[in-house]
């Protein structure tokens, strides 16, 4: 009987198995489907190694099971690992462990959003490896002007970037990220501790900047900044 019961489990092909676990969105569920047989196992892997978009947030996830995850997922453009209240908690050595991961060059999007348990050295690591990035919040963290220095050397294709709450980030390490960063379309400010100014100036370094929230800034107020 025991056997009979496992051939029925393994009925379903691989490729069935694997869209079927893609709907599902829980990681404790697919962790439990993986145990059920070695098929459900591969089927698990093979769907998580379709989706482009995978969002920790409000799962609660420490940094091995979320590195566990993200290392299965080679097609990933988008990863959020944003902190909620029982959410995921990332610390530092899982960026670095993030960083490995084979999906990492071709993430169009990051979002690290409330994440307090990093800090600019894990930031820095796993920057340098997305030189795909397009869209980044790092919004409600720590991190200071060195993480923006690395966002300005690796990030050239970014478009959007969301420092809501960085109250660490100053005038310089907006300006050398503006003067680096060319394409850069949007940049949420708010909270940040600079002087009114500064935003002005970032508009005359790069006029179509839309500087977030809007309202902040008189665009005819204008004061020269070094362009390089």
């Amino acid at each position: 009987m025991e056997v009979e019961k496992e051939g029925e489990i393994d009925r379903l092909p691989i490729d069935l198995l694997a869209h079927i676990f893609t709907l599902i969105t829980c990681f404790k569920d697919l962790a439990q489907a993986s145990s059920v047989s070695r098929k459900w196992r591969q089927g698990v892997k093979e769907s998580l190694a379709r989706r482009d978009k995978l969002s920790f947030s409000g799962w609660k996830m420490d940094d091995d099971s979320t590195t566990r995850v993200v290392c299965l997922a080679f097609s990933l453009k988008e990863l959020d690992i944003s902190r909620s209240r029982w959410g995921c908690q990332i610390t530092d050595q899982g960026l670095y462990q993030l960083a490995t991961a084979k999906c990492i060059s071709n993430l169009s999007s990051i979002s690290l959003w409330g994440s307090t348990g990093i800090t600019d050295r894990g930031v820095i690591q796993l920057i340098s490896r997305a030189t795909s990035l397009q869209h980044l919040n790092i919004g409600g963290t720590f991190i200071t002007d060195t993480s923006l220095f690395a966002v300005a050397d690796s990030c050239q294709e970014l478009k959007t970037i969301v420092l809501w709450g960085c109250r660490h980030v100053t005038e310089e390490g907006l300006v050398v990220l503006v003067n680096k960063c060319r394409k850069l379309e949007s940049i949420n400010v708010w909270g940040l501790r600079v002087p009114l100014d500064c935003f002005v100036g970032l508009l005359t370094i790069s006029p179509a900047l839309q500087i977030r929230p809007k309202g902040m800034v008189n665009v005819e107020r204008v004061s020269m900044w070094p362009v390089f």
